[in-house]
């Protein structure tokens, strides 16, 4: 959730939002990636996340991505975030079969098996339009 340790450590203050879930979308004016919070949390929603385009683009846009942040706001300007650790920023587990479905295409259907090493790895049964 949302601010979970802001409470715990009186070193942070309310500027921190940690767990923040974002959405990757194509900015079609810069020519590159950039993330937007998603509805649904105790973040406002569509507000910019700042963090280096190279990070976020080896996946498709429409990627949920959940990452720590910072809040910016500086005067005359809309509020945004920045993302800390921005190297180490990762998809959303809590989104894997939407994030499967956002790289492989939706009309597909998965299983999972595991593989000889150990990674739980998906594999696909049968595209719903050749089933209809």
């Amino acid at each position: 959730m949302q601010l979970s340790l802001i409470d715990e450590v009186p070193e942070f203050n309310k500027a921190y939002f940690l767990d923040v879930y974002a959405e990757a979308l194509y900015d079609s004016g810069k020519e590159k990636m950039r993330l937007k919070t998603i509805n649904g949390q105790q973040v406002p929603e569509d507000l910019s996340i700042s963090i280096a385009s190279k990070f976020i683009s080896r996946y498709p846009e429409g990627t949920i991505y959940k990452l720590d942040t910072k809040l910016v706001n500086k005067n005359g300007k809309k509020p945004y975030f920045v993302a800390l650790k921005g190297k180490q920023v990762e998809r959303a587990i809590e989104f894997f079969d939407y994030n499967l479905k956002v790289q492989y295409g939706f009309d597909q259907e998965f299983s999972f098996r595991r593989a000889a090493s150990g990674r739980v790895m998906p594999v696909q049964v049968t595209s719903r339009r050749a089933a209809r």
